[in-house]
């Protein structure tokens, strides 16, 4: 279904009452600058706060306000796909809820748009307001995906994006579960350019990714598009295997042509700890892809709708690939 309407804003956003009136506030006076008609997705990933009580208000009088309610928490990467399955515009803008990500930023991308390309994305040169370990973290886990993946997925870059309809439409036919949508991206392919920018630090609240979920973040992208780990297993298990019987044929040389006492027992112990350590972190490995399958097989909804406001009327929406909402 094709709308008058040019630009759609996705914001995903998950406990963010501090900071949700001034994301509004910018995005208005962004998005009107454009002097073209564009919608306002908030997509609420379960807040326990106002969040979504805010947003409300804000559509009951502003019709370009949308809001789309979860019924629980399903996590960022699934809002933002909720957001892009519910959106009408002929360009999709993605883009936080924390401001951390300057909205002012979106002019730039509707330019390099209009130039022919079809993705722009903002890649980071210095993240302000954020601990060394954080920036530390956050560098090892592009630089880490990067080397892992097939699929050359730029470093530095977050969701903050503008997406043309053929790239979402294409994105909404890839019906996985553990999404790691900024690979999907680049997956699908199409013409795409950077946009470099300082990230600010956080207007308010606290931040959504801490160590827990950026580990489990770098885990879906890399086992989502690459196979490597378990290639390197193989190849460290073969290692091992090598220098093990090489090992068992310097002890079973000394017990037959020699008098030397065979000591080293000791360290015999410490080696079998060590290959049972490498054994049981293998299983791990393939525990990580043995789950992604598990999780696919189930074909469950990506997400439950529990309200939504301003969206069109369900015989009016788009079908989707596959069915990936309750409502």
């Amino acid at each position: 279904m094709r709308t008058n309407t040019r630009y759609s804003v996705v914001v995903p956003m998950y406990n963010e009452e501090a900071v949700i009136q001034e994301t509004y506030r910018r995005l208005k006076a962004v998005m009107s600058k454009t002097g073209e008609a564009y919608e306002l997705l908030f997509v609420n990933d379960g807040s326990k706060d106002r969040s979504a009580e805010i947003v409300r208000e804000f559509s009951y009088w502003d019709p370009t306000v949308k809001l789309i309610d979860f019924s629980r928490n399903f996590g960022h990467q699934i809002a933002i796909t909720a957001g892009m399955d519910y959106t009408v515009g002929d360009a999709i803008i993605v883009i936080d809820a924390d401001l951390q990500d300057p909205p002012e930023l979106i002019l730039d991308m509707i330019a390099k748009w209009k130039d022919g390309f079809e993705v722009v994305y903002a890649q980071r040169t210095k993240r302000n307001g954020e601990s060394k370990f954080k920036k530390w973290s956050a560098s090892l886990f592009y630089r880490v995906l990067r080397a892992s993946t097939e699929i050359p997925i730029p470093v530095d870059t977050g969701d903050f994006r503008l997406m043309d309809r053929r790239v979402v439409d294409e994105l909404k036919r890839l019906p996985e579960n553990n999404r790691f949508v900024r690979g999907l991206v680049s997956w699908v392919g199409f013409r795409q350019t950077a946009l470099e920018y300082e990230r600010d630090e956080r207007l308010a609240g606290e931040t959504k990714y801490p160590l827990k979920r950026m580990i489990k973040l770098c885990l879906d992208g890399i086992t989502s598009f690459s196979y490597k780990p378990l290639k390197l297993a193989g190849y460290l298990g073969a290692m091992l295997s090598g220098s093990g019987f090489l090992y068992f044929l310097y002890v079973l040389y000394q017990a037959i042509f020699t008098d030397a006492t065979i000591k080293g027992w000791p360290s015999m112990i410490g080696v079998m700890l060590i290959f049972n350590g490498f054994v049981l972190l293998m299983l791990g490995v393939l525990g990580e892809y043995v789950g992604r399958i598990y999780d696919e097989t189930k074909a469950r909804p990506l997400y439950i709708v529990r309200e939504s406001y301003g969206i069109q009327s369900s015989k009016d929406k788009p079908v989707l690939h596959r069915i990936s909402r309750y409502e």
